[in-house]
């Protein structure tokens, strides 16, 4: 029997592609309320939903067999919203056993009084950028891509250009091991010279910026015939008060305030392995930077540099726009292993979104090519118990 689905904005930006799931071929029709187009409309101007809007609207353009709802004229309009303006477009649209299909309990509860039959949309999911859903893992069956990995028989394989290769060891880098087994693989990434770019996605805690300076540390210091002379680590600065250049001292006086956890990190792996060379003086207690070793830059000063036989690490990566994730992946020439930070659910840049981001951009447009590498860190242990809890209950 055909069912008549009549959507709600919140459906649609929940899930762009429900339509095609409530048709469920050509079974059933699905309807959209005039009034759902002036929110989108309206949607469509806000930057933290506007790229799901878009998606959305493509998703009906491109739907040639959606029905539209006419718009109709309320003399009272003004005084009621939206869901009010929608079930007012139900009762007059003539549909036969209309079903409103919403997120919204209360609209719910609202068409239960006007006899109209509503339903929550069962498969709707959260938006997740290509940085999120592409998790580094192809499922079985599935065309390996290069640089990912796969569950055979209970244990992970990477698709590595040299081969395939199962990851049945557990790494040690400058005395750090990692706590979970995506750990082992985003170091299996970062150690590998075949994959000169890794992108590693994760909210904060899985320890991707402790992972990604071990390695760095690792490769230039310690691993034998390397070509890395330098590590350099670039972050965008998101002033919120007063500006880079107001505060006193030189650059790395000023960059201080930004980056004082990578100093703690690296005092931490300082004490797991002497690291000396990195800093300018620390047999006298001076952990200054020695900069021929280690440098820390804002994005800003990456422009007309041309950064060679180093490792660089760009944390944060979310919270670059694309243009300067381009003009940043272009500094780097002959001999650079370059390690990608960053979680596209917490973008402090006010004209970034979750999408419309430099991480999210590099993973989307570099997935498949055979020196690139992503992962997304996930797992039970992280930065510490308490972090363990709250990422565990979704606090």
């Amino acid at each position: 029997m055909q069912k008549n689905y009549v959507l709600d904005t919140n459906v649609l930006i929940d899930n762009p592609q429900c339509i095609r799931a409530l048709r469920n071929g050509q079974e059933n029709r699905v309807i959209l309320p005039y009034t759902v187009l002036r929110e989108l409309d309206k949607l469509k101007r806000e930057p933290r939903v506007a790229h799901i809007v878009a998606q959305a609207i493509a998703a009906l353009q491109d739907d040639p067999d959606i029905q539209f709802l006419p718009p109709r004229i309320f003399t009272d309009a003004e005084s009621k919203n939206g869901d009010e303006l929608i079930l007012d477009e139900l009762k007059d649209s003539g549909v036969d056993a209309p079903i409103l299909v919403t997120n919204d309990r209360i609209l719910q509860l609202k068409a239960r009084i006007h006899a109209i039959a509503s339903e929550g949309f069962r498969d709707s999911n959260p938006f997740r950028s290509e940085s999120q859903s592409y998790t580094g893992f192809v499922r079985e069956g599935e065309e390996p891509i290069p640089n990912s990995f796969a569950w055979i028989g209970g244990q992970p394989y990477m698709h590595a250009t040299s081969g395939p290769r199962v990851i049945d060891f557990q790494h040690n880098v400058w005395n750090v091991r990692p706590r979970n087994v995506y750990q082992n693989l985003a170091l299996e990434l970062l150690l590998d010279d075949a994959v000169n770019l890794v992108t590693i996605q994760s909210e904060a805690g899985y320890g991707k910026t402790f992972l990604a300076l071990a390695a760095a540390l690792f490769m230039a210091l310690e691993k034998k015939d390397n070509p890395y002379r330098k590590i350099y680590l670039v972050k965008p600065v998101i002033e919120i008060g007063a500006k880079l250049g107001y505060l006193p001292g030189d650059l790395e006086e000023k960059m201080a305030p930004y980056v004082r956890y990578v100093g703690d990190l690296l005092m931490k792996l300082h004490d797991l392995r002497p690291a000396n060379r990195i800093f300018a003086d620390s047999e006298s207690g001076n952990f200054r930077f020695n900069p021929k070793r280690f440098e820390i830059l804002p994005i800003a000063f990456i422009r007309g540099m041309n950064l060679e036989n180093a490792v660089v690490i760009i944390d944060e990566m979310q919270n670059l726009s694309r243009a300067e994730t381009r003009a940043l992946l272009t500094r780097m020439g002959e001999n650079v292993k370059c390690i990608c930070l960053g979680d596209t659910r917490q973008v402090d840049n006010p004209y970034l979104n979750e999408s419309n981001n430099g991480l999210n951009w590099t993973v989307k447009m570099l997935k498949g090519l055979p020196g690139y590498g992503h992962i997304v860190l996930k797992g039970e242990r992280s930065r510490g118990p308490i972090t363990d809890m709250v990422i565990k209950t979704g606090l």
